[in-house]
């Protein structure tokens, strides 16, 4: 993948690989010993996608990408907290990158969760009450809405960690509003591979 790309840009060159990557024909990029070590000098990551830890969504598979092409950020159901928003900051300010990407996939066992708490009133144990309570107004924005499918909820709360993103940071607001970076929301799905966007 080249980098230095507009948020369009950028953007675009992540829904190609995403389609050879569906399709069965990923060219797999940047993947050789020798890119690698040029790599060991500094990275310019055309994008920071933000997505679940879940292991069936590797995101340099996903997206057809490799060593160097994204800034990845990973946490069960792609929740927020003040490492996660200060990492995509990062991303943003420092590497510049021009598209901050949060991707949600169908089947979420963290949304799962969350609706489970929400349907029966039973909140699981550990620390894992944490990560169902920042996902629970999304599930309830969801039902709100009309959604009646887990994947529903996810499609909703992956348009709420997007919004949360520009709430939580003036830098990324800001590097929005002048242009220099786009915040999207997608979904991909498990079965087929494909990766929708959202809104």
């Amino acid at each position: 993948m080249s980098q230095n790309l507009s948020p369009d840009q950028a953007l675009t060159t992540l829904m190609e690989g995403a389609h050879r990557a569906q399709s069965g024909a990923p060219q797999r990029p940047n993947t050789s010993v020798s890119h690698r070590s040029v790599l060991a000098d500094g990275q310019n990551p055309i994008a920071a996608v933000l997505g679940c830890s879940d292991s069936r969504v590797p995101m340099e598979y996903a997206f057809d990408a490799g060593y160097g092409d994204l800034f990845a950020i990973r946490t069960a159901g792609h929740t927020l907290g003040e490492t996660v928003v200060g990492s995509v900051e990062f991303a943003v300010a420092e590497l510049e990158v021009p598209l901050v990407l949060v991707l949600g996939h169908t089947s979420c066992g963290a949304v799962t969760a969350a609706e489970h708490t929400l349907s029966t009133g039973l909140t699981p144990g550990g620390s894992v009450a944490s990560l169902v309570e920042r996902i629970l107004p999304s599930v309830i924005a969801s039902q709100k809405a009309g959604g009646t499918s887990i994947d529903d909820a996810v499609a909703m709360h992956t348009l709420r960690t997007a919004e949360r993103l520009r709430e939580a940071s003036p830098i990324l607001a800001e590097a929005e509003a002048a242009g220099r970076l786009k915040i999207v929301g997608a979904v991909y799905d498990l079965a087929s591979g494909a990766v929708t966007l959202l809104g």
